[in-house]
């Protein structure tokens, strides 16, 4: 028999598919977690199979089929086509997903972007529930190997009338950034994602390094490369982000993803975003989250509410 308290959630990402179950009424008690490979080298009607496996295998162990589930995707579901476009998984650009999934799985889907379900799972779970339980303009950041966002407005996603809200990273930015998968050149995905990171160390070094080693190189080896990388990346965020803060105005900043490993950010940047943000001062909270990796399957989960 259905369960009014629990809340069904689906996180499709490129290398693995993560179902969870949390309790509604004490956000962040999991109930059941299950994961499968997505297999999208397999095709598009393989990853919807996996899908199935997955909600299937939870059903099993809760003893019921809910009547919907939240499903957090990367890319964005087209209000006018209702196909999926600017994914990385390609495999899905231009796939009826929702009506494909509400078809294979027999109930009501619910769907927003991976951005947009960080963003809800901290807003309402985690890092703004505990530090900005006023807040009521959020908007979340993935910076990892592509540049991501979403907004939530009073607890609720904003998708837009496109399904592109929040879809900072690729704003123009500067030509340096090169030619983007998108179509465009100098995205802000092309200066601030970690590979593009990692690419201009190379340009400066002729040595391959991960983001982790280039952090190092600076702040113990002094490597002026190295420094460079990260003085480009704090001076970026913060032309990048003030765009973003003079038009929405958050009341927080939630930045997450691999390169908000990197604790210049909050410094370095923070100040760069203070010299260009259209104010005399800077009073946007700038934070990082706490939800870790569990937060894309809560926001999916939490778009069943």
């Amino acid at each position: 028999m259905e369960n009014d308290n629990h809340l069904w959630g689906i996180d499709l990402g490129g290398t693995k598919i993560e179902g969870a179950v949390i309790n509604g009424t004490d956000a962040g008690k999991v109930l059941f977690r299950y994961r499968l490979p997505t297999g999208a080298e397999k095709g598009y009607h393989h990853v919807i199979n996996q899908i199935a496996n997955v909600v299937r295998t939870m059903e099993e162990h809760l003893g019921y089929r809910p009547g919907v589930i939240g499903i957090g995707t990367p890319g964005t579901l087209d209000p006018q086509t209702r196909t999926l476009k600017n994914s990385n998984s390609t495999v899905l650009n231009g796939k009826p997903l929702k009506d494909d999934l509400q078809d294979a799985l027999r109930m009501e889907v619910r769907m927003a972007n991976d951005a947009n379900c960080f963003a809800l799972a901290e807003t309402l779970m985690g890092v703004v529930k505990e530090k900005f339980p006023a807040a009521r303009v959020v908007f979340g950041v993935i910076m990892g190997t592509g540049v991501g966002g979403g907004i939530v407005v009073d607890g609720k996603v904003i998708n837009g009338l496109q399904g592109i809200a929040g879809e900072w990273g690729h704003n123009y930015l500067d030509e340096s950034g090169g030619a983007c998968y998108c179509g465009k050149s100098g995205c802000v995905e092309k200066i601030l994602s970690g590979p593009a990171l990692e690419k201009f160390y190379c340009s400066l070094s002729g040595t391959q390094k991960s983001l982790s080693d280039i952090c190092r190189l600076a702040r113990e080896e002094n490597d002026r490369h190295a420094r460079a990388t990260l003085e480009r990346l704090t001076r970026f965020f913060g032309l990048a982000l003030s765009v973003v803060i003079n038009i929405l105005d958050p009341d927080v900043v939630v930045i997450g993803g691999g390169v908000s490993n990197v604790d210049e950010l909050f410094t370095g940047g923070v100040e760069s975003l203070r010299k260009y943000v259209f104010n005399n001062r800077l009073e946007t909270p700038v934070v990082k989250p706490v939800l870790g990796d569990s937060a894309g399957v809560f926001g999916a989960a939490l778009l069943s509410k």
